[in-house]
């Protein structure tokens, strides 16, 4: 990216939640009912602080935030983490940020003890271009349930091993 305006940072602020709205709103590739989930982690994590189970890297453009992901270590395992969101205003899409950020977030997520982190999206056509995302940046589908959201929208999961 050509831009040297972008700064990255692992704090939540409160107006991150109205961000985060415009950021998801912005792409037309969410359900409606998933706004308010990723709503919820963003004020868990205000509310929580360090406590909380949810882990942000925000990549703001003039102090404002143009692209997120939200993540955490899976219950249960050891040095396994989901990529619970990553989302790119569409106005700043094509431009290499998707790819930076997530690269912040995978070297974070290795500092933490992190080894593998699992990703997940849907199968339909739309969302072709987040599976070939994924692809590039070096993720592999490992395995795909067939009408999980609703019939004929599967979910297929990608794993990236650190």
């Amino acid at each position: 990216m050509q831009d040297n305006k972008l700064v990255f940072r692992r704090e939540v602020m409160p107006e991150d939640v109205e961000a985060v709205r415009e950021m998801i709103l912005s792409t037309g590739f969410f359900y409606d009912f998933e706004v308010p989930v990723a709503l919820e982690l963003v004020e868990d994590r205000l509310e929580s602080g360090q406590n909380s189970d949810y882990h942000f890297v925000f990549a703001d453009i003039d102090g404002k935030p143009v692209s997120y992901t939200c993540f955490g270590p899976i219950a249960g395992s050891e040095g396994s983490f989901d990529l619970y969101w990553i989302v790119t205003h569409n106005n700043c899409r094509g431009r290499g940020i998707g790819r930076l950020i997530i690269e912040e977030t995978h070297r974070i997520i290795s500092g933490m003890g992190g080894r593998l982190v699992v990703a997940e999206t849907s199968s339909l056509e739309k969302y072709a271009p987040t599976r070939h995302f994924y692809t590039r940046i070096g993720y592999t589908k490992e395995a795909q349930i067939d009408d999980f959201y609703k019939e004929g929208d599967g979910k297929v999961f990608f794993v990236k091993r650190l």
